[in-house]
């Protein structure tokens, strides 16, 4: 089988397990490139000719690019994933070439977690931009991913009446490996919400986040959005994703039990969070959680 036969079937493989959007497209790059590197520099067209020291030469080749160790990691396991499901699922290679490639070393980094200062300023500066701020409120409200907050459905969010008290619940449904869960939703980033869906443009679409032309805001276009608002106010350094991490440190720090952290973080292993107690200084007092405002 050639191998660009093999990446579609790959790509549609991927598709039909509903792994997330940004998940795809990551992997469909990352083949893309392997095999443009099998096909000009090893001379190979076909799946049943890639040899285990192909594989190696090419990640050899992106540390010489200058590829850090986490993105030679991570198309390490885009290819070890393209070939177990040549061997496993379409079976039209015997041996795969991929057992003989390793990831490399990575050493941990410290998650970058805003102080109160530091996402104080954030909500001050987004704050005339209704919609980004609706958006920062429910990254930092609630902890979920960049990749889920742009496929919020608005029949994902539930709101008691206005002016009523209650509790709103933010459902994200099962993407991929990533389990449905339930996040509540408390009295500030229901406020901000509500603020949103007043001037939300008009779409048949029903995302919650959309542009003035009705589409669904993408990944990208948040990111892009966020990342000029760091350079505004000077946080060096911040990325769309330690958002996440500030909400996960903070209820860690103030005493929210660990098990519902992981839970509502949608974290697969109790240990990812365990690792942020490194970086935080715990209050030791548990109490339930209830999402408390940053």
């Amino acid at each position: 089988m050639k191998l660009s036969a093999a990446h579609k079937k790959f790509i549609e493989n991927l598709k039909q397990k509903n792994r997330a959007h940004s998940t795809i497209i990551a992997y469909s790059k990352d083949i893309q490139q392997l095999i443009e590197y099998l096909e000009k520099k090893e001379g190979i067209t076909d799946v049943e000719q890639v040899k285990g020291s192909y594989l190696n030469n090419f990640m050899a080749g992106l540390k010489e690019q200058g590829y850090t160790a986490k993105s030679i990691s991570r198309k390490t396991n885009s290819t070890k994933t393209f070939f177990k499901f040549l061997k496993e699922e379409l079976q039209v290679i015997k041996k795969n070439p991929a057992d003989l490639v390793s990831h490399p070393k990575l050493t941990p980094k410290a998650p970058r977690i805003l102080s109160k200062i530091e996402y104080k300023a954030l909500r001050d500066a987004v704050k005339k931009d209704i919609r980004t701020y609706a958006i920062v409120e429910i990254l930092l409200q609630t902890g979920i991913r960049i990749s889920e907050l742009a496929e919020i459905r608005l029949s994902d969010i539930e709101l008691p009446e206005e002016g009523k008290e209650g509790k709103g619940v933010l459902h994200i449904p099962k993407r991929g490996s990533n389990e449905a869960r339930d996040i509540p939703l408390n009295k500030s980033v229901q406020q901000a919400i509500r603020e949103y869906l007043k001037i939300r443009p008009f779409s048949k679409k029903d995302y919650l986040f959309v542009t003035k032309t009705g589409n669904q805001l993408l990944v990208r276009n948040i990111r892009a959005t966020l990342d000029k608002y760091f350079r505004e106010i000077g946080l060096e350094g911040v990325k769309v994703n330690d958002l996440r991490h500030t909400f996960i440190a903070q209820h860690l720090e103030r005493g929210t039990p660990i098990y519902i952290v992981s839970k509502v973080a949608g974290h697969k292993r109790l240990s990812t969070t365990e690792k942020y107690l490194e970086y935080i200084k715990v209050n030791n007092k548990e109490k339930q959680f209830e999402l408390e405002e940053l």
